[in-house]
């Protein structure tokens, strides 16, 4: 097995994720990062490899494809047996260890009521709900973060022990999935209230 470390940092709530990078660094954690999320990283004097940089291709389709990549998922869902692990050398890829990701909130975005219908589909977020997704149903392998008051209770896990509990693990993976029902659930009031036609609010 691969005994190098990969954290996946992308969040639209960036409270406390540069005092994250820098633990998850002092612990040995590649950190691979997008956009926002790795300029913030960046700036601050901590090494970060940008996700266009990883699976060595630019962002296509205006960014919808940023994480969308089977060397991002693969290695998120790989599990801990050897034939995964050999299937992820061949795609030169590697597996992801922790993944933290948060989504901005789509009430916020809804609330606008001048945001057309096209403007509002634009705004929802795929790759960050698949990330989540992928990261929670591999809960027994990876550790995935989605609130920031959790980042702490992380890094004292991996200083202590250098892996997080079964238990804990799987308390973060049930609350991903709560963040993502939550975000669904954003969408559709908030897509309900158009009229398609002509993609204005109908209320």
């Amino acid at each position: 097995m691969n005994k190098r470390r990969f954290a996946l940092l992308s969040v639209a709530n960036k409270k406390g994720i540069e005092t994250l990078a820098r633990g998850l660094v002092d612990l040995g954690y590649h950190i691979l990062s997008t956009g926002g999320t790795a300029d913030a990283i960046s700036n601050a004097g901590l090494p970060v490899t940008r996700m266009v940089d990883y699976i060595g291709e630019t962002e296509i389709m205006e960014g919808r494809m940023k994480t969308l990549h089977p060397k991002i998922h693969a290695g998120i869902l790989a599990e801990d047996i050897d034939g995964h692990f050999a299937e992820l050398e061949r795609m030169h890829a590697e597996p992801i260890n922790l993944v933290v990701v948060n989504l901005y909130p789509f009430e916020y975005v809804a609330a606008d009521p001048s945001l057309t219908l096209d403007d509002a589909v634009d705004m929802i977020d795929i790759g960050g709900a698949s990330l989540l997704r992928s990261a929670a149903r591999n809960f027994r392998r990876v550790t995935v973060v989605c609130e920031p008051d959790d980042y702490e209770t992380i890094l004292w896990h991996l200083a202590k022990s250098d892996r997080v509990t079964d238990k804990f693990r799987f308390e973060l993976a049930v609350k991903a999935y709560a963040h993502t029902a939550k975000y669904d659930a954003a969408v559709f009031t908030g897509l309900a209230e158009y009229n398609v036609e002509t993609g204005k609010k109908a209320r």
